[in-house]
């Protein structure tokens, strides 16, 4: 049995591309030979590095031709609708499009050939459904959670993300705003950037820099796996304002489709106090298993009461380690066998 995935944003190393690479695992696993399109081999020794995961079971190729040849096609839309070749095709949204004029003939027509449509998120699915006029299922992301421990806890405040400003709003600089009122009231705690440099972050990342210069904030540029497992588990807190001060319904494409982070940190035992806006509200349960924010004074005082209340901390935290097992690799294996 062959299969053929396809991610043109495989170079961004983001949450999406764990998703693809975790299809191709899972595939691998069910005894399918497995072929990623990428023109340059070397990026499965990045992928691996980035993501922590073993790739030896799976190929990369110059063209899979769009399935022509193979038993499965796994194929992320950029916002068009290939028309695929393979015996079975999944098309896969990780972005929310809309106004990509996707009720179209030649979509329709498209679609016929599309087994099932598969979406991050709940968040995502809505957006995705109206456009496209179609009935999409959600499969959460996987999150390797047994890999995230917590460990000797410090007073560090964590946010992984892309410094990336092409596509979502990341928001770093709302965080560095914030923590330096944070500073005044705990100065014995620290703020740690962490994220990938590769495509459209140089000037942004300058700008933080200066930003930072004489408090205790970090910038930890593209770090591989092992680093990101050891600074979640660390961290007592994780932050996140990723789609601060868009509107959600006008652009959705800057807000956070899911939020693969918030559950790792969740994994490793740092409590999320996240921006009340898409894929969060599908994780964190606020004042259960973690903090939603709308308002930016709301993140310092949600932030202050966890800093001194450590009971109520260690309470949230537990029910965080809980939460993030229903997001674990084996559930993923299990829905990615199921629409076979």
């Amino acid at each position: 049995m062959r299969a053929a995935i396809y991610n043109p944003y495989l170079d961004t190393l983001g949450g999406g591309e764990r998703y693809s690479l975790a299809v191709a695992t899972s595939l691998a696993e069910l005894g399918y030979q497995v072929d990623v399109e990428w023109k340059n081999q070397k990026i499965k020794e990045k992928l691996e590095s980035r993501f922590g995961i073993d790739l030896s079971g799976v190929r990369f190729v110059k063209d899979i031709k769009k399935g022509d040849g193979y038993d499965v096609c796994f194929w992320v839309s950029d916002g068009s609708i290939p028309l695929l070749r393979a015996r079975k095709n999944f098309l896969h949204f990780q972005f929310p499009f809309q106004g990509v004029s996707g009720k179209t003939l030649l979509n329709r027509m498209k679609l016929f050939r599309i087994g099932k449509i598969i979406c991050n998120s709940a968040f995502t699915k809505g957006f995705i459904d109206r456009e496209y006029g179609v009935s999409s299922v959600v499969i959460y992301p996987p999150v390797s959670v047994d890999k995230f421990r917590p460990k000797r806890k410090s007073n560090s405040i964590l946010f992984v993300g892309r410094f990336s400003q092409l596509a979502q709003a990341k928001n770093q600089h709302i965080l560095v705003r914030n923590f330096k009122k944070l500073y005044k009231l705990f100065p014995d705690w620290e703020l740690v950037l962490a994220g990938g440099v590769e495509i459209g972050a140089k000037e942004y990342v300058e700008k933080l820099e200066k930003e930072i210069q004489g408090y205790p904030i970090k910038i930890v540029k593209s770090p591989n796996f092992k680093e990101l497992a050891t600074l979640y588990g660390q961290s007592k807190i994780f932050w996140s304002a990723a789609g601060f001060g868009v509107k959600e319904e006008k652009e959705p494409l800057k807000m956070e489709h899911f939020g693969i982070t918030l559950v790792e940190a969740m994994a490793a035992g740092a409590v999320p106090v996240a921006f009340l806006g898409g894929g969060h509200k599908e994780i964190v349960k606020n004042g259960s298993n973690g903090f939603l924010w709308e308002k930016e004074g709301e993140l310092i005082k949600k932030t202050q009461r966890l800093i001194e209340d450590r009971s109520f901390y260690k309470t949230v935290a537990e029910e965080g380690l809980k939460s993030a097992q229903e997001y674990g690799d084996e559930r993923f294996k299990s829905a990615v066998e199921k629409i076979l």
